[in-house]
Protein backbone atom coordinates (compact mmCIF):
# COMPACT_ATOMS: atom_id res chain seq x y z
CA UNK A 1 0.00 0.00 0.00
CA UNK A 2 0.70 3.57 -0.48
CA UNK A 3 1.08 5.93 2.39
CA UNK A 4 -2.34 7.76 1.28
CA UNK A 5 -4.01 4.14 1.70
CA UNK A 6 -1.93 2.91 4.36
CA UNK A 7 -3.76 6.25 6.38
CA UNK A 8 -7.07 5.65 4.89
CA UNK A 9 -7.28 1.70 5.83
CA UNK A 10 -6.08 2.20 8.81
CA UNK A 11 -8.96 5.08 9.46
CA UNK A 12 -11.78 2.78 7.65
CA UNK A 13 -10.88 0.25 10.86
CA UNK A 14 -10.72 2.02 13.40
CA UNK A 15 -7.32 1.82 14.55
CA UNK A 16 -5.99 4.18 17.25
CA UNK A 17 -2.88 2.99 18.00
CA UNK A 18 0.15 1.93 15.83
CA UNK A 19 3.21 -0.12 17.14
CA UNK A 20 6.36 0.93 16.00
CA UNK A 21 8.93 -2.06 15.98
CA UNK A 22 12.57 -3.23 14.97
CA UNK A 23 14.62 -5.31 16.15
CA UNK A 24 17.88 -5.14 18.08
CA UNK A 25 21.41 -6.66 17.94
CA UNK A 26 20.29 -9.80 19.24
CA UNK A 27 17.34 -10.51 17.39
CA UNK A 28 14.88 -9.07 20.10
CA UNK A 29 11.83 -7.37 19.17
CA UNK A 30 11.34 -3.47 20.67
CA UNK A 31 8.49 -1.18 20.13
CA UNK A 32 7.01 2.20 20.59
CA UNK A 33 3.82 3.37 20.18
CA UNK A 34 2.14 6.35 18.53
CA UNK A 35 -1.52 7.41 17.81
CA UNK A 36 -2.91 7.69 14.27
CA UNK A 37 -2.67 11.33 14.78
CA UNK A 38 0.60 10.75 14.48
CA UNK A 39 0.95 8.05 11.90
CA UNK A 40 1.15 10.61 9.10
CA UNK A 41 4.14 12.50 10.35
CA UNK A 42 6.02 8.92 10.79
CA UNK A 43 5.47 7.95 7.58
CA UNK A 44 6.85 11.12 6.40
CA UNK A 45 9.31 12.27 8.47
CA UNK A 46 10.18 9.07 10.85
CA UNK A 47 9.89 9.43 14.54
CA UNK A 48 12.81 10.17 16.77
CA UNK A 49 13.58 7.89 19.66
CA UNK A 50 16.92 7.49 22.21
CA UNK A 51 18.66 4.77 20.73
CA UNK A 52 21.39 4.54 23.76
CA UNK A 53 19.59 2.37 25.46
CA UNK A 54 18.71 -0.54 22.68
CA UNK A 55 21.54 -3.34 22.56
CA UNK A 56 24.24 -2.79 19.54
CA UNK A 57 22.80 0.29 19.09
CA UNK A 58 24.52 3.61 19.57
CA UNK A 59 26.28 5.10 22.67
CA UNK A 60 24.52 7.96 24.95
CA UNK A 61 26.66 10.74 22.97
CA UNK A 62 25.59 9.55 19.96
CA UNK A 63 21.88 8.27 20.80
CA UNK A 64 19.66 10.31 18.37
CA UNK A 65 17.61 7.87 16.14
CA UNK A 66 14.44 7.87 13.41
CA UNK A 67 12.28 5.14 13.40
CA UNK A 68 10.65 5.12 9.28
CA UNK A 69 7.54 2.41 9.30
CA UNK A 70 7.81 0.35 6.31
CA UNK A 71 4.46 1.13 4.55
CA UNK A 72 4.38 -2.79 3.46
CA UNK A 73 4.62 -4.06 6.48
CA UNK A 74 1.45 -2.53 7.85
CA UNK A 75 -0.80 -4.68 9.27
CA UNK A 76 -3.77 -5.16 12.49
CA UNK A 77 -2.37 -6.94 15.30
CA UNK A 78 -5.24 -9.91 15.70
CA UNK A 79 -4.59 -10.75 19.47
CA UNK A 80 -5.45 -6.33 20.51
CA UNK A 81 -8.64 -5.10 20.27
CA UNK A 82 -10.82 -4.69 16.91
CA UNK A 83 -13.24 -2.31 15.68
CA UNK A 84 -12.39 0.95 17.84
CA UNK A 85 -9.95 1.59 19.31
CA UNK A 86 -7.73 -1.52 16.95
CA UNK A 87 -4.04 -1.69 17.43
CA UNK A 88 -1.70 -1.95 14.07
CA UNK A 89 1.82 -2.97 13.83
CA UNK A 90 4.82 -1.47 11.36
CA UNK A 91 8.57 -2.66 10.73
CA UNK A 92 10.79 0.25 10.71
CA UNK A 93 13.76 1.05 9.27
CA UNK A 94 16.15 2.99 11.56
CA UNK A 95 18.34 6.38 10.42
CA UNK A 96 20.37 9.03 11.88
CA UNK A 97 19.12 12.21 12.29
CA UNK A 98 20.67 13.38 8.59
CA UNK A 99 18.43 10.57 7.07
CA UNK A 100 21.58 8.77 6.08
CA UNK A 101 20.70 4.72 7.35
CA UNK A 102 21.58 3.54 10.16
CA UNK A 103 24.47 1.03 10.34
CA UNK A 104 23.56 -0.47 13.73
CA UNK A 105 20.21 -1.64 12.29
CA UNK A 106 20.03 -5.36 11.84
CA UNK A 107 17.59 -4.55 8.98
CA UNK A 108 19.62 -2.53 7.10
CA UNK A 109 22.55 -5.20 7.38
CA UNK A 110 20.04 -7.29 5.56
CA UNK A 111 18.92 -5.07 2.96
CA UNK A 112 22.67 -4.55 2.24
CA UNK A 113 23.51 -8.28 1.39
CA UNK A 114 20.40 -8.18 -0.28
CA UNK A 115 21.37 -5.69 -3.01
CA UNK A 116 24.87 -7.22 -3.14
CA UNK A 117 22.77 -10.26 -4.38
CA UNK A 118 20.63 -8.56 -6.94
CA UNK A 119 23.75 -6.89 -8.13
CA UNK A 120 25.01 -10.15 -9.43
CA UNK A 121 21.62 -11.19 -10.98
CA UNK A 122 19.87 -12.92 -8.30
CA UNK A 123 16.41 -12.65 -5.68
CA UNK A 124 16.99 -14.35 -2.06
CA UNK A 125 13.97 -16.52 -0.53
CA UNK A 126 13.85 -18.18 2.23
CA UNK A 127 11.64 -20.82 4.22
CA UNK A 128 12.46 -21.09 7.73
CA UNK A 129 11.13 -23.99 10.08
CA UNK A 130 10.95 -22.74 13.56
CA UNK A 131 10.93 -25.32 16.23
CA UNK A 132 9.96 -24.10 19.83
CA UNK A 133 8.40 -25.85 23.50
CA UNK A 134 5.63 -24.88 25.17
CA UNK A 135 5.55 -24.99 29.08
CA UNK A 136 3.34 -24.86 31.90
CA UNK A 137 5.69 -21.42 32.66
CA UNK A 138 9.15 -19.12 32.39
CA UNK A 139 10.54 -20.46 35.25
CA UNK A 140 10.47 -24.54 34.81
CA UNK A 141 10.25 -27.31 31.84
CA UNK A 142 7.43 -28.85 32.58
CA UNK A 143 5.81 -29.80 29.34
CA UNK A 144 2.62 -30.41 28.30
CA UNK A 145 2.59 -33.57 26.88
CA UNK A 146 4.27 -36.59 26.45
CA UNK A 147 3.82 -36.82 22.28
CA UNK A 148 6.37 -37.25 19.80
CA UNK A 149 6.72 -36.73 15.88
CA UNK A 150 3.74 -35.90 14.51
CA UNK A 151 1.75 -37.43 16.99
CA UNK A 152 -2.24 -36.93 16.37
CA UNK A 153 -3.37 -38.39 19.61
CA UNK A 154 -4.62 -36.79 23.14
CA UNK A 155 -0.81 -36.85 24.21
CA UNK A 156 -0.52 -33.56 22.07
CA UNK A 157 -2.14 -30.90 24.20
CA UNK A 158 -1.59 -28.42 22.46
CA UNK A 159 -2.96 -28.72 18.95
CA UNK A 160 -5.67 -25.70 19.79
CA UNK A 161 -2.27 -23.26 20.68
CA UNK A 162 -1.06 -24.38 17.04
CA UNK A 163 -4.46 -24.24 15.35
CA UNK A 164 -5.24 -20.67 16.98
CA UNK A 165 -1.20 -19.34 15.93
CA UNK A 166 -1.71 -20.79 12.73
CA UNK A 167 -4.89 -18.44 12.05
CA UNK A 168 -3.00 -15.62 13.89
CA UNK A 169 -0.24 -15.73 11.49
CA UNK A 170 -2.79 -15.73 8.29
CA UNK A 171 -4.50 -12.82 9.56
CA UNK A 172 -1.27 -11.29 9.51
CA UNK A 173 -0.95 -12.18 6.20
CA UNK A 174 1.76 -14.81 6.98
CA UNK A 175 1.58 -18.29 4.92
CA UNK A 176 1.92 -21.16 6.77
CA UNK A 177 3.03 -24.76 5.19
CA UNK A 178 2.82 -27.41 7.85
CA UNK A 179 2.42 -27.50 11.66
CA UNK A 180 3.25 -30.49 13.62
CA UNK A 181 3.31 -31.98 17.18
CA UNK A 182 7.82 -32.26 16.79
CA UNK A 183 10.37 -35.37 18.14
CA UNK A 184 10.24 -34.02 21.97
CA UNK A 185 7.73 -34.08 24.34
CA UNK A 186 5.78 -30.50 24.23
CA UNK A 187 8.20 -29.48 21.39
CA UNK A 188 6.23 -27.76 18.49
CA UNK A 189 7.01 -26.72 14.46
CA UNK A 190 5.04 -24.40 12.14
CA UNK A 191 6.67 -23.89 8.45
CA UNK A 192 6.23 -20.55 6.74
CA UNK A 193 5.68 -20.40 3.60
CA UNK A 194 8.93 -19.43 1.39
CA UNK A 195 8.68 -15.14 0.62
CA UNK A 196 12.04 -13.02 0.00
CA UNK A 197 14.52 -12.47 2.26
CA UNK A 198 13.26 -9.01 4.54
CA UNK A 199 9.73 -10.14 4.15
CA UNK A 200 10.65 -13.67 5.67
CA UNK A 201 12.78 -12.00 8.55
CA UNK A 202 9.97 -9.81 9.34
CA UNK A 203 7.93 -12.80 9.16
CA UNK A 204 9.82 -14.72 11.53
CA UNK A 205 10.38 -11.83 13.97
CA UNK A 206 6.20 -11.95 13.62
CA UNK A 207 5.63 -15.47 14.34
CA UNK A 208 8.06 -15.73 17.32
CA UNK A 209 5.31 -12.71 19.21
CA UNK A 210 2.40 -14.73 17.83
CA UNK A 211 3.58 -17.71 19.33
CA UNK A 212 4.11 -16.22 22.85
CA UNK A 213 1.10 -14.11 22.61
CA UNK A 214 -1.12 -17.18 22.02
CA UNK A 215 0.82 -19.51 24.78
CA UNK A 216 0.15 -16.51 26.81
CA UNK A 217 -3.52 -16.66 26.04
CA UNK A 218 -3.82 -19.88 27.51
CA UNK A 219 -1.59 -19.50 30.16
CA UNK A 220 0.91 -21.30 29.28
CA UNK A 221 4.59 -20.28 28.32
CA UNK A 222 6.54 -20.57 24.62
CA UNK A 223 10.05 -20.84 24.41
CA UNK A 224 13.00 -20.83 21.39
CA UNK A 225 15.51 -21.63 23.22
CA UNK A 226 17.77 -23.91 21.60
CA UNK A 227 17.92 -26.63 23.94
CA UNK A 228 15.71 -26.33 27.17
CA UNK A 229 15.67 -30.01 28.09
CA UNK A 230 18.78 -32.30 28.75
CA UNK A 231 18.13 -35.62 27.00
CA UNK A 232 16.06 -34.79 24.13
CA UNK A 233 16.32 -32.60 20.98
CA UNK A 234 16.86 -29.48 20.74
CA UNK A 235 15.18 -26.64 19.03
CA UNK A 236 16.54 -25.78 15.09
CA UNK A 237 15.28 -23.55 12.62
CA UNK A 238 16.47 -24.98 9.23
CA UNK A 239 16.42 -22.31 6.58
CA UNK A 240 15.52 -23.15 2.99
CA UNK A 241 16.51 -21.08 0.80
CA UNK A 242 16.82 -20.41 -3.48
CA UNK A 243 18.07 -17.99 -5.59
CA UNK A 244 15.72 -16.78 -8.03
CA UNK A 245 16.88 -14.49 -11.64
CA UNK A 246 13.28 -13.09 -12.95
CA UNK A 247 11.18 -16.21 -12.43
CA UNK A 248 13.52 -18.77 -13.30
CA UNK A 249 14.98 -20.30 -10.12
CA UNK A 250 19.02 -20.28 -10.74
CA UNK A 251 19.68 -23.68 -8.35
CA UNK A 252 17.97 -25.81 -10.88
CA UNK A 253 19.63 -27.80 -13.70
CA UNK A 254 16.85 -30.68 -15.29
CA UNK A 255 20.36 -31.54 -16.69
CA UNK A 256 22.32 -32.42 -13.70
CA UNK A 257 22.11 -36.09 -11.59
CA UNK A 258 20.92 -34.10 -8.68
CA UNK A 259 19.46 -31.37 -10.68
CA UNK A 260 21.38 -28.80 -9.26
CA UNK A 261 22.99 -25.79 -11.42
CA UNK A 262 26.61 -24.90 -10.97
CA UNK A 263 24.94 -21.98 -9.24
CA UNK A 264 23.65 -23.92 -6.50
CA UNK A 265 26.98 -26.17 -6.49
CA UNK A 266 28.95 -23.30 -5.63
CA UNK A 267 26.34 -21.74 -3.27
CA UNK A 268 26.58 -24.80 -1.49
CA UNK A 269 30.19 -24.95 -1.32
CA UNK A 270 29.78 -21.33 0.47
CA UNK A 271 27.78 -22.27 3.13
CA UNK A 272 30.16 -25.71 3.89
CA UNK A 273 33.36 -23.34 3.09
CA UNK A 274 32.36 -20.67 5.74
CA UNK A 275 29.91 -22.48 7.84
CA UNK A 276 32.25 -22.21 11.16
CA UNK A 277 32.59 -18.64 10.63
CA UNK A 278 29.07 -17.39 10.31
CA UNK A 279 28.00 -20.24 13.08
CA UNK A 280 28.38 -17.55 15.68
CA UNK A 281 25.62 -15.68 13.97
CA UNK A 282 23.09 -18.80 13.28
CA UNK A 283 23.76 -19.82 16.54
CA UNK A 284 24.69 -17.27 18.87
CA UNK A 285 23.90 -18.79 22.60
CA UNK A 286 25.85 -20.39 25.22
CA UNK A 287 22.60 -22.64 25.10
CA UNK A 288 22.74 -23.03 21.16
CA UNK A 289 26.02 -25.36 21.93
CA UNK A 290 24.25 -27.38 23.85
CA UNK A 291 21.76 -28.15 20.96
CA UNK A 292 25.00 -28.66 18.27
CA UNK A 293 25.90 -32.35 19.78
CA UNK A 294 25.84 -35.68 17.88
CA UNK A 295 23.14 -37.76 18.57
CA UNK A 296 20.09 -35.15 18.68
CA UNK A 297 19.27 -34.41 14.99
CA UNK A 298 21.21 -31.31 15.09
CA UNK A 299 24.17 -31.27 12.82
CA UNK A 300 27.53 -31.34 14.18
CA UNK A 301 29.53 -32.34 10.99
CA UNK A 302 30.19 -29.63 7.64
CA UNK A 303 28.94 -32.47 4.42
CA UNK A 304 25.98 -32.12 2.12
CA UNK A 305 23.82 -34.86 1.02
CA UNK A 306 20.03 -35.17 -0.40
CA UNK A 307 18.45 -37.57 1.96
CA UNK A 308 20.32 -37.39 4.52
CA UNK A 309 19.40 -35.64 7.72
CA UNK A 310 22.46 -36.10 9.42
CA UNK A 311 24.37 -33.19 6.97
CA UNK A 312 24.91 -29.54 7.47
CA UNK A 313 23.34 -28.85 4.38
CA UNK A 314 20.78 -31.18 2.58
CA UNK A 315 19.04 -30.97 -0.84
CA UNK A 316 15.08 -31.50 -1.16
CA UNK A 317 14.51 -34.42 -3.81
CA UNK A 318 13.11 -32.27 -7.06
CA UNK A 319 9.40 -33.50 -7.83
CA UNK A 320 9.12 -33.22 -11.62
CA UNK A 321 7.11 -30.10 -12.50
CA UNK A 322 8.49 -28.42 -9.32
CA UNK A 323 11.81 -26.79 -10.62
CA UNK A 324 10.72 -23.25 -8.58
CA UNK A 325 10.80 -25.42 -5.70
CA UNK A 326 14.68 -26.37 -6.31
CA UNK A 327 16.63 -25.42 -2.84
CA UNK A 328 19.15 -26.18 -0.25
CA UNK A 329 18.50 -26.50 3.57
CA UNK A 330 21.34 -25.51 6.24
CA UNK A 331 19.75 -27.04 9.36
CA UNK A 332 22.22 -25.71 12.36
CA UNK A 333 20.29 -22.43 12.84
CA UNK A 334 18.62 -22.24 16.13
CA UNK A 335 15.14 -19.87 16.55
CA UNK A 336 16.82 -17.80 18.79
CA UNK A 337 18.98 -16.20 16.16
CA UNK A 338 18.65 -12.55 14.79
CA UNK A 339 16.89 -13.47 11.55
CA UNK A 340 18.44 -10.50 9.68
CA UNK A 341 21.61 -11.10 10.92
CA UNK A 342 21.68 -14.79 10.39
CA UNK A 343 19.63 -14.78 6.69
CA UNK A 344 22.22 -11.76 5.18
CA UNK A 345 25.30 -14.35 7.00
CA UNK A 346 24.57 -17.18 5.01
CA UNK A 347 23.19 -15.65 1.86
CA UNK A 348 26.98 -13.63 1.54
CA UNK A 349 28.50 -17.21 2.28
CA UNK A 350 26.48 -18.26 -0.85
CA UNK A 351 27.17 -15.61 -2.75
CA UNK A 352 31.25 -15.85 -2.04
CA UNK A 353 31.09 -19.38 -3.16
CA UNK A 354 29.33 -18.24 -6.45
CA UNK A 355 31.58 -15.66 -6.90
CA UNK A 356 34.95 -17.71 -6.67
CA UNK A 357 33.13 -21.34 -8.21
CA UNK A 358 34.04 -23.19 -5.06
CA UNK A 359 34.19 -26.77 -5.73
CA UNK A 360 31.81 -28.96 -4.21
CA UNK A 361 32.91 -32.36 -2.19
CA UNK A 362 30.61 -34.99 -2.81
CA UNK A 363 27.54 -35.38 -1.44
CA UNK A 364 27.46 -37.95 1.86
CA UNK A 365 24.79 -40.22 2.16
CA UNK A 366 26.15 -42.17 5.04
CA UNK A 367 24.92 -41.59 8.53
CA UNK A 368 27.96 -38.83 9.65
CA UNK A 369 27.23 -39.43 13.35
CA UNK A 370 27.87 -42.56 13.32
CA UNK A 371 31.01 -42.59 11.12
CA UNK A 372 34.47 -43.00 13.09
CA UNK A 373 36.71 -40.44 13.49
CA UNK A 374 39.17 -41.72 10.74
CA UNK A 375 36.59 -41.67 8.08
CA UNK A 376 35.01 -38.05 8.31
CA UNK A 377 38.73 -37.20 8.18
CA UNK A 378 39.16 -39.47 5.01
CA UNK A 379 36.24 -37.85 3.73
CA UNK A 380 37.72 -34.01 4.56
CA UNK A 381 34.32 -33.33 7.09
CA UNK A 382 35.05 -30.92 9.34
CA UNK A 383 32.51 -30.03 12.66
CA UNK A 384 30.88 -26.84 13.91
CA UNK A 385 32.20 -25.28 16.94
CA UNK A 386 32.01 -26.65 19.88
CA UNK A 387 31.00 -23.82 22.40
CA UNK A 388 30.39 -20.10 22.39
CA UNK A 389 33.63 -19.86 22.99
CA UNK A 390 35.09 -21.48 20.15
CA UNK A 391 32.47 -19.85 17.92
CA UNK A 392 33.65 -16.42 19.05
CA UNK A 393 36.89 -16.97 17.88
CA UNK A 394 36.55 -18.26 14.54
CA UNK A 395 33.98 -15.48 13.61
CA UNK A 396 36.33 -12.56 15.24
CA UNK A 397 39.00 -13.46 12.17
CA UNK A 398 36.53 -14.17 9.77
CA UNK A 399 36.30 -11.26 7.03
CA UNK A 400 33.00 -12.83 5.58
CA UNK A 401 31.08 -11.90 8.57
CA UNK A 402 32.75 -8.68 9.26
CA UNK A 403 32.09 -7.37 5.70
CA UNK A 404 28.26 -8.89 5.97
CA UNK A 405 28.07 -7.32 9.19
CA UNK A 406 29.69 -4.15 8.57
CA UNK A 407 31.94 -2.83 11.40
CA UNK A 408 29.68 -1.72 13.86
CA UNK A 409 27.51 -4.42 14.45
CA UNK A 410 30.04 -6.66 13.94
CA UNK A 411 32.37 -5.23 16.48
CA UNK A 412 29.56 -4.81 19.00
CA UNK A 413 28.31 -8.14 18.22
CA UNK A 414 32.06 -10.04 19.30
CA UNK A 415 31.52 -7.58 22.32
CA UNK A 416 28.45 -8.86 23.41
CA UNK A 417 29.40 -12.72 22.80
CA UNK A 418 32.75 -12.19 24.85
CA UNK A 419 30.43 -10.75 27.88
CA UNK A 420 28.00 -13.93 27.73
CA UNK A 421 30.79 -16.20 27.77
CA UNK A 422 32.87 -14.92 30.45
CA UNK A 423 29.15 -14.31 32.68
CA UNK A 424 28.88 -18.39 31.51
CA UNK A 425 32.14 -19.37 32.53
CA UNK A 426 32.48 -17.55 35.99
CA UNK A 427 29.14 -19.23 37.25
CA UNK A 428 28.76 -22.61 39.41
CA UNK A 429 26.18 -24.43 37.67
CA UNK A 430 24.01 -26.86 39.28
CA UNK A 431 25.69 -29.91 37.42
CA UNK A 432 28.83 -28.66 39.45
CA UNK A 433 27.44 -28.37 42.55
CA UNK A 434 26.07 -31.65 42.16
CA UNK A 435 28.89 -33.85 40.71
CA UNK A 436 31.35 -32.09 42.89
CA UNK A 437 30.62 -30.98 45.68
CA UNK A 438 29.77 -34.43 47.95
CA UNK A 439 33.00 -35.66 46.72
CA UNK A 440 35.64 -32.91 46.66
Amino acid sequence: MTKTQVMKYARERGVTFIKLWFTDLLGFAKSFTITIDELESALEEGMGFDGSSIQGFARIDESDMVAKPDVSTFTILPWRPQGEASVARMFCDIFEPDGTPYKGDPRYVLKRNLKAAQEMGFEFFVGPELEYFYFKSDSATQTLDKGGYFDITTLDEAVDLRRDTVLMLQKMGISVEYSHHEVAPSQHEIDLRYAGGLAMADNTMTYRVVVKEVARKYGVYATFMPKPIFGVNGSGMHVHQSLFKGKKNAFFNEKDKHFLSDVAKWYIAGLLRHAREITLVTSQWVNSYKRLVPGYEAPVYISWARRNRSTLVRVPLYKPGKENATRVEYRSPDPACNPYLAFACMLRAGLEGIRNKYPLPGAVEEDVYDMSAERRKELGIGSLPGSLFEAIELTEGSKLVRDALGDHVFEKLIENKKIEWDRFRAHVSNYEIETYLPVL
